[in-house]
């Protein structure tokens, strides 16, 4: 649930802030039924002069309404109220970054800053000023949870949780940079849950999407100037030699290789944040970009063989493999263990101008959208954040798509008939040499042509999977 709503009770005036749990409930509750219902609760916030937000009563009433009656009693108000001041405290401890037990204006600029967005000494200064009871330009605790700060653009909790971004968008890559998680997020395990969510996205979306990709794949490998291969004639070439389920050659390992990468490279990156960033508890954009992208290159490093099978299941003629094991002992039999790690470099290579490209666009229109429209909220909507994710995530593809293209290559040319077993220099040259400079784009139309569904898809299944893992907004 959003860190705002869970403020709306620190923000009382001084004449409730000394008031009782009791006294605070008997005050909302008007019809004296023993419980406080949404209504109810709308007026008695407006009452003490709070300025909730359009659906905030809603939402404390869904995340306090334990039996689900509409209704809070006495025992679910006061444990809403327990957890709000836990949930207060962890957001008052991430903003104080030297651990004095004060917020200074330096802090809160540097906290937004860690988020890349930047804002003004002076704008800091009026959010300080705003909250600052006794004039000394620091917030103890006490100040703190006594006073809200509205402004969603500057709650650092809320930016994180709404502007994930890898973690919710699955478009068949795994190189873009790993999402942050609030200390709330870490502190409760909640991180798991949203990581399984979006494992599980990205399994239903690449289900869906893998007849595109496998044509993708088809492409990189067999389409050249002397052979052109159009959408509908490779699919007709797929459904002919292996009927309807060939189009989903691949697609077991793709989905299988999900969880292991997502799990290493969250580990990966959170002690590479550590280990790189200049002062405790502050992580810099170009920091972030260093440890996402060694992340990325440690998780790819383990994972790798499951790379080559993929494209080696993908592009299989009908008998060829059994099965995963069939062509991993065969690979292994044939062409040593060296082949597993075929295409490696260019694929590592691959990460910096993806993830780099992917981060640059995405921050841009994030805070593009943060500094003129969240006047209310920082959450941006479904139709804001699918937009910039699905923008920033092309871009990045667009930029690594060529040494995808040679990856592949190299990844399938021990298994194909009389084709050279090329370095990638080489490669590089014989396609620039035979094709031109688009022969690296080979493919690239499938692959623009999956991105919506992907998108599409992975958005409503980790919904869904948030909905059914208990996952608050």
């Amino acid at each position: 649930m959003v860190l705002g709503i869970y403020f709306c009770f620190g923000h009382l005036p001084d004449s409730y802030a000394s008031k009782t749990y009791d006294d605070l409930f008997a005050k909302l509750d008007t019809n004296k039924d023993g419980k406080v219902d949404v209504s109810e609760l709308k007026a008695g916030l407006a009452a003490m002069g709070i300025n909730s937000g359009k659906d905030a009563a809603q939402e404390i009433m869904s995340s306090g309404d334990e039996d689900k009656d509409d209704g809070l009693d006495f025992i679910e108000f006061s444990n809403y109220l327990k957890e709000h001041e836990k949930k207060l405290r962890l957001t008052f401890k991430s903003l104080d970054k030297n651990d004095d037990g004060q917020i200074d204006l330096m802090e809160i600029q540097q906290s937004l800053a860690d988020l890349g967005l930047n804002i003004s000494k002076e704008e800091a200064q009026k959010i300080l000023q705003s909250i600052d009871v006794d004039g000394t330009m620091t917030l103890d605790w006490n100040e703190w949870r006594e006073h809200f700060l509205f402004n969603p653009a500057t709650d650092l909790q809320e930016i994180i949780r709404f502007w994930k971004h890898s973690t919710v968008l699955d478009i068949g890559d795994s190189l873009s940079i790993p999402d942050e998680f609030t200390e709330e997020e870490k502190t409760t395990g909640m991180w798991w849950k949203q990581l399984s969510a979006g494992a599980m996205a990205g399994a239903v979306s690449r289900t869906g999407t893998a007849p595109l990709d496998r044509m993708k794949v088809f492409m990189q490998v067999h389409s050249s100037k002397s052979n052109q291969i159009s959408l509908v004639g490779g699919f007709k070439q797929m459904l002919k030699e292996g009927g309807l389920m060939s189009l989903w050659r691949g697609n077991g390992i793709n989905v299988l290789k999900i969880a292991p990468e997502t799990a290493i490279k969250f580990m990966a990156y959170e002690q590479f944040k550590k280990l790189l960033s200049s002062e405790p508890g502050k992580v810099k954009t170009h920091e972030r970009f260093m440890a996402g992208s060694l992340a990325g290159a440690t998780a790819q490093t383990v994972i790798y063989p499951m790379e080559v099978m993929k494209t080696r299941l993908t592009l299989r003629k009908t008998g060829q493999y059994s099965g995963m094991f069939d062509c991993a002992k065969k690979i292994l039999k044939r062409e040593g263990v060296k082949a597993f790690y075929k295409g490696y470099i260019p694929n590592l290579i691959g990460i910096i101008p993806y993830a780099g490209i992917d981060l640059a666009v995405y921050e841009s229109l994030k805070n593009l959208w943060l500094s003129r429209y969240a006047k209310d909220s920082a959450n941006p909507g479904v139709v804001v954040l699918l937009g910039c994710g699905t923008l920033s995530s092309t871009c990045g593809q667009l930029a690594s798509y060529p040494l995808a293209l040679i990856r592949t290559r190299m990844q399938a040319q021990a298994s194909l008939e009389g084709s050279e077993q090329l370095p990638m220099n080489l490669m590089v040259k014989k396609i620039l040499k035979n094709e031109g400079f688009f022969g690296l784009y080979r493919g690239i139309l499938p692959n623009f042509m999956k991105v919506i569904p992907a998108v599409s898809i992975s958005y409503v299944v980790y919904e869904h999977m948030r909905s059914e893992l208990g996952i608050q907004k």
